[in-house]
């Protein structure tokens, strides 16, 4: 046992070097820390820590004071460092020579017994020790009070001009072990605003147990977190407020970059984070366009993460990248003339004029970027996706493009067939005849009259991708952009005996439009020649709308935009001392600055979302419809979301308690696994800390949580009744669940395979330009097709500069940082200092290690054909565990590219 570092009856030996300590309260203070390694390899956005620990602050018995000292770690980082070079760099080293860098105050967690307040609080400055690469240690002495009681947290006042990413802060002296409070979080400087840092300890509390001494500043620090929701929000600021999108285009100086507002009546939509800048001059529902868009300091991206994504790969895509390569291709409509010329992008790659900054980008892109000439040129070639590698043909397959409805990207969209005849439910008036053309007569001469369509659908045997209600009404819209055509389409599958389907139709429709009638037509597979090319055609069209429903709906959408009200409600709601804070805290890292970094570079008006994809300027409009029409938050757990599209039925008997309709459905049965994993996880966290039922319907933050999420950052669907209640553990596990998989599972099955599935994009094209050459022809159009039909499917493929473009932002982002975080990998502080939930985690962590082998069998077993063939790609995105690099697996805890 450690004994107290000063013993009262000796005096107190004074570990400033150069001035006489600072001191308020009882007197001196002494605190010293063991200088301890990282607890994680990269900063986290926390605010601070609370942990269930049995190691408590609490003070010597003896009424003489007890001295105590105490390490802070800080990170230095580059960004850090620049801004303060000259006059304030020189003042904040004389400050660190003096020894009045940081100035930390102990906060009692109790209650003066005398008097019923606050117990004053111990102020110490911490003076600069040592350096150590990025790790700076900064030491205070202090000397508490017999009766000073447990330490509840510590406050810290930045005294240098630039602001200071604290590590942790270690005090040592306490008989049962030195205590570690984990920071992991900026501390402003008092120049910018004269609030100090809180950091509690890493003890978890429920607001109704949260010890007297600390409830105060457990309120004080939710208010100050959710700002007074007026002026624009600074960089250092750490104020979590909601705003509608309005922010996608200088509207002010381009107005052809004006898009809709989402959220509200008229496009609902969630909520993102609220910046306060300023209305525009020329459209007041507007923010002005301004580059670095806020998010609190404590959501933004580390350096490392900065260095391998953010930044550098904005500016070298966007500034340097792209441009050289429209330069390049003068054409932006030009195609490809033939198809070995777009294999061609990967053996020998495209001529780029000689660009500036080349060891920036190539750091950035060295996937893309192969080699570099010292004069002239550079060389962009891209990597060959792993799909193409094992396959060069695996894009024609049908029973490829079927089997990635169950193990590809975009294994979302796939459904059972319950109902006959398929019929529209949009307005006939408007979109013409609702009735579907695939006829029972259709379906049954393509399945070879096995069986009838009622007995198929009864032996759950057809499925379908749906994209015909959604993309109609944006048909003609779409038509009118240059380059673009759209339509609504259904594909309906078969399922065979070995498990596997069979694409036997697609429906493509365009509805009235130009005087025209409503026009559709459905292409089946075929033998001869003009039948098969169009087919080819039709899949290449059915394949382009599940490419843009898959971006647009299955990752940015259900991820991505509807994920950001989850945080802002957790950090306004939840104070960081909340052992639910903390259980989410893994899950919501880094997703507020990617979003931000979305608005402002990717999905923005006229930026590369919109350059290569179909829907261009409607492009989140229709998501907005989508959300509308079909977000429910209760069909976003894996589990609801399979039963919701007929894909799966609870069944108790069967593993994790589902009976899926599609026995081998790789998604559906790596993803039960870790949402069995996570769920056992979850149950163990929430019913430690709620052992009784009615303690969640009484617990204030968490209530207050739940209800801001649904009403305010979900508030266009406030009165929707599928809501789930929040009244008992069970309610709040089922509610945890969702969030967690979202940000986890979810989102690493529809991002971290782009590249492996659409980097050679005639497999998964993002962008349409030829309509069908059935599609009302002139008799010379016909002719043409009929001569090279080859020819009809590279015009109707994206152009050189779409393709290219579309590829480099896929490589990008499959692309895992070096500091992933992955699920369940490294617990967390707060976590591994209670042993109930530690030992829960280190199940968890065993679980996940286990699925490793279960994927690497199943993906081996020849029964198994859906992830298992000749040049087929096994099935890895939901591998819990990736080194860096586009890996095509991984999972992460949370939504970070």
């Amino acid at each position: 046992m450690l004994k107290p570092l000063i013993h009262p009856s000796q005096p107190i030996q004074i570990l400033l070097p150069l001035h006489k300590p600072f001191f308020h309260g009882a007197g001196p203070i002494s605190l010293s820390v063991k200088a301890r390694s990282l607890m994680n390899k990269t900063r986290k956005n926390v605010k601070v820590g609370f942990v269930p620990s049995n190691i408590k602050a609490v003070t010597n018995t003896t009424k003489k004071a007890v001295g105590y000292k105490a390490v802070v770690t800080v990170k230095e980082t580059v960004s850090s460092f620049l801004k303060t070079i000259g006059l304030e760099r020189g003042l904040d080293d004389i400050k660190d020579l003096l020894g009045k860098t940081l100035l930390l105050e102990l906060v009692s967690a109790e209650l003066d017994p005398k008097t019923g307040l606050e117990k004053a609080r111990i102020k110490g400055y911490a003076h600069r020790m040592s350096k150590d690469g990025q790790l700076v240690k900064y030491e205070a002495v202090f000397e508490l009070p017999a009766d000073f009681g447990e330490i509840g947290a510590v406050l810290v006042e930045n005294e240098h001009h630039k602001e200071m990413f604290l590590e942790n802060i270690v005090i040592d002296g306490f008989p049962n072990g030195p205590l570690d409070v984990n920071c992991n979080s900026w501390v402003h400087s008092k120049y910018d605003n004269p609030r100090k840092g809180v950091f509690f300890t890493n003890k978890s509390y429920l607001p109704s147990e949260t010890p007297k001494g600390l409830r105060k500043l457990r309120e004080e620090e939710l208010v100050n977190l959710q700002g007074n929701g007026q002026g624009e929000l600074k960089s250092f600021e750490r104020v979590y407020d909601y705003d509608v999108y309005n922010d996608l285009g200088d509207v002010d100086t381009a107005p052809s970059k004006k898009r809709s507002v989402l959220g509200g009546k008229e496009f609902p939509y969630p909520r993102r984070c609220r910046t306060g800048r300023s209305r525009c001059d020329t459209d007041p529902r507007y923010e002005k366009w301004q580059a670095n868009f806020y998010v609190p300091r404590d959501e933004a991206f580390s350096e490392v993460k900065q260095l391998s994504f953010a930044t550098n790969f904005i500016y070298s895509m966007l500034q340097v990248v792209i441009p050289s390569l429209e330069a390049t291709i003068l054409d932006p409509d030009l195609g490809f003339p033939d198809f070995n010329t777009i294999d061609q992008l990967f053996t020998e790659g495209l001529n780029l004029p000689a660009l500036d900054k080349k060891e920036l980008w190539k750091s950035v892109l060295p996937r893309l970027i192969k080699t570099i000439s010292e004069e002239t040129h550079s060389i962009l070639r891209f990597e060959t996706p792993e799909t193409l590698n094992r396959d060069k043909f695996f894009w024609l397959r049908d029973e490829e493009f079927a089997r990635q409805t169950l193990a590809g990207l975009n294994p979302f969209s796939i459904k059972l067939v319950t109902e006959w005849p398929l019929k529209s439910k949009l307005d006939p008036n408007i979109y013409g005849p609702a009735e579907s053309a695939i006829t029972t007569d259709l379906i049954e001469r393509e399945i070879n009259d096995v069986m009838t369509v009622h007995k198929a659908i009864t032996q759950k045997k057809l499925f379908i991708l749906d994209y015909h209600d959604l993309f109609l009404p944006y048909v003609k819209k779409v038509r009118d952009l240059k380059g673009r055509t759209l339509y609504g389409s259904r594909t309906i599958f078969f399922l065979n005996p070995d498990e596997t389907l069979r694409p036997i139709a697609i429906e493509l429709t365009r509805p009235p439009m130009d005087g025209k009638p409503q026009w559709k037509e459905v292409y089946t597979p075929s033998f001869h020649s003009t039948g098969d090319w169009l087919w080819k055609l039709a899949k290449t069209h059915a394949l382009s709308h599940d490419s843009v429903y898959h971006q647009l709906v299955s990752h940015w959408l259900r991820t991505h935009a509807c994920g950001e009200p989850y945080i802002i409600a957790t950090n306004r709601q939840l104070s960081m001392m909340h052992p639910i804070y903390r259980l989410l805290h893994p899950h919501l890292r880094y997703t507020m600055e990617i979003n931000a970094l979305a608005r402002e570079s990717l999905i923005c008006a006229d930026g590369p979302i919109e350059k290569i994809f179909t829907l261009g300027k409607y492009y989140l409009e229709v998501g907005s419809v989508f959300y509308d029409q079909h977000w429910r938050f209760d069909q976003q757990s894996l589990p609801a979301d399979l039963i919701s599209r007929g894909m799966a039925v609870e069944d108790p008997t069967a593993p994790q308690g589902f009976r899926l309709t599609i026995k081998d459905y790789p998604y559906a049965n790596d993803g039960l696994f870790i949402w069995d994993a996570l769920k056992q996880w979850v149950t163990e966290y929430v019913n430690h800390y709620y052992p009784k039922a009615n303690m969640v319907e009484s617990d204030q933050e968490l209530q207050a949580w739940w209800k801001e999420i649904r009403t305010v950052g979900h508030g266009d669907k406030k009165d929707e009744p599928w809501w789930p209640v929040l009244q008992t553990p069970q309610d709040l596990i089922e509610i945890l669940m969702t969030i967690i998989w979202v940000a986890s599972g979810h989102h690493a099955a529809v991002n971290f395979g782009q590249y492996t599935y659409a980097g050679y994009f005639p497999s998964r094209p993002s962008f349409t330009r030829a309509k069908m050459p059935s599609e009302e022809p002139t008799e010379e159009d016909w002719r043409l097709f009929l001569r090279k039909p080859e020819a009809a499917l590279l015009e109707c493929l994206p152009s050189q500069i779409q393709a290219t473009r579309a590829m480099a932002v896929w490589d990008v982002i499959s692309h895992h940082s070096p500091d992933e975080e992955y699920l369940g990998d490294k617990v967390e502080p707060s976590w591994a200092e209670n042993p109930v939930i530690k030992a829960a985690f280190e199940r968890f962590n065993g679980k996940l290690k286990e699925l490793e082998g279960i994927i690497d069998e199943r993906n081996a077993d020849c029964n198994l054909r859906n992830r298992n063939g000749a040049g087929i790609t096994p099935y890895e995105l939901l591998k819990p565990f990736s080194e860096p690099g586009v890996t095509g697996k991984g999972v992460p805890y949370s939504i970070s590219i």
